[in-house]
């Protein structure tokens, strides 16, 4: 190796312990960035740092900034720094791995303090690079993988809380890594196993996810993790979720997650009241209101918002339920508690309602958005859907308020470019009616 390589090499370590020193120094950052070299005299001057011009934090500032629990990495250094870390953290996992499997086989000659010693400085060591190298490169399996070794060996719930705090920092620049939610997902069993302070990290971990899904539109990833939380959730806490989800979906109603979540969220509540009333007949008041507050709340967004599939796309799912659960029940309870006469006139009161909606949504004016024509569509084609989901002995009083051909022309009217299509769904369900 020639004298510029040394020098080079030299370099690419400082820098890396520049780096670690500072993720050492605030255990505290939250966020990192990768920013332009241009920009790092901008924020070193609001921050209120001068540059100097000949000792070592002239290149320290020029490359990293760290304020508020904020670090910025210039964009310059990402290669060498890259390099650094993968280099630094092969060594130590490989040692690693060396003493794990000659600790299997030593002989008690061996002294065990020694033996203790060296395990410490080997694993923070592999702690310490494998996050550096996490932070510039974060679908670095191995580096993940070499972490959950290491914090199983160490059967503390410290580390595991410190790779909730690793992995929210990963995602605060890499909002959709699946290695990132995979190693939360496995911390949060592995803490299940070990204490009961699991409802609170539940909690956490769905305003961390609300958070990420503010920077981060149609983030599946992070929304998945979401949903696989309400597992850990109280009843409490559930009926929480749902009311704070609404102030969110309220304002993202072209997000099709967070109904999908709120949809998951209303099963399992469901699921859970069922199992305290096994022996009741019907469904608890409780479970009534909560889907008729869901499906008025829905049909507000329906009518405020044109045109958004995601709130027809949930209102299936509510009137799916309402049908199974509600409409076939003769024996269901009421709003107010008291039993019901008739499925037919509950079965009335449902269909009159969104009958009414979907005359509502049909209208076209003239010169209108292309958002009217979603509307108008979108509630036909629901129409058409819930008329093969509704009991076979209710059909015939729904097919005197509403004919056929008048979705057929309003699909029409609305899409006339997919008309074979209106014309087969159209037909598909006029001969399951004979």
């Amino acid at each position: 190796m020639n004298e510029d390589e040394l020098r080079s090499e030299a370099k690419m370590v400082d820098l890396l312990n520049q780096f670690e020193h500072i993720l050492e120094s605030d255990p505290r950052i939250d966020e990192v960035g990768f920013v332009h070299p241009s920009q790092f005299f901008k924020l070193n001057e609001e921050a209120g740092h001068s540059l100097p011009s000949s000792d070592s934090s002239a290149d320290r500032n020029s490359v990293f900034w760290n304020k508020d629990h904020k670090l910025g990495i210039s964009t310059q250094v990402l290669l060498p720094l890259y390099k650094a870390s993968k280099d630094a953290f092969m060594t130590a996992n490989r040692q690693f791995k060396e003493l794990n499997s000659t600790s299997n086989v030593s002989g008690a000659e061996n002294s065990l303090c020694t033996s203790l010693s060296l395990d410490d400085d080997i694993e923070s060591a592999v702690m310490k690079h494998s996050r550096a190298l996490l932070l510039l490169s974060c679908d670095f399996g191995t580096a993940w993988h070499s972490r959950k070794l290491v914090v199983l060996e160490k059967h503390k719930l410290s580390a595991l809380l410190d790779e909730l705090l690793l992995s929210a920092l990963v995602l605060s620049y890499s909002p959709k890594s699946e290695y990132a939610w995979g190693h939360r997902k496995w911390v949060i069993k592995s803490i299940s196993e070990k204490c009961s302070t699991l409802p609170e990290i539940a909690t956490k971990e769905s305003e961390l996810v609300e958070k990420i899904a503010e920077r981060s539109k149609m983030n599946y990833r992070a929304w998945n993790h979401r949903c696989w939380l309400v597992s850990y959730m109280t009843r409490e806490q559930l009926l929480h979720e749902l009311k704070r989800s609404r102030n969110w979906a309220n304002l993202h109603v072209a997000d099709h997650c967070c109904f999908h979540y709120r949809s998951l969220m209303l099963k399992i509540l469901e699921d859970r009241c069922c199992e305290q009333e096994i022996s009741s007949s019907g469904y608890s008041v409780e479970i009534y209101l909560l889907w008729k507050d869901e499906l008025d709340w829905d049909e507000m967004l329906i009518k405020r918002y044109i045109g958004r599939e995601a709130l027809w796309l949930h209102r299936r799912f509510l009137s799916l339920f309402w049908i199974k659960h509600f409409l076939t029940d003769h024996t269901g309870l009421s709003s107010r508690g008291e039993q019901k006469t008739s499925m037919n006139d509950d079965f009335s009161v449902f269909m009159d309602n969104e009958l009414h909606l979907l005359h509502s949504c049909s209208i076209i004016p003239d010169n209108s958005f292309d958002d009217y024509q979603a509307q108008a569509m979108h509630s036909a084609t629901y129409m058409l859907w819930l008329i093969k989901q509704i009991p076979d002995s209710c059909r015939i009083e729904l097919q005197e308020k509403l004919k056929t051909e008048n979705l057929k022309a309003l699909l029409n009217k609305a899409c006339p470019e997919r008309s074979s299509t209106w014309d087969c769904l159209t037909g598909y369900v006029e001969a399951s009616d004979h």
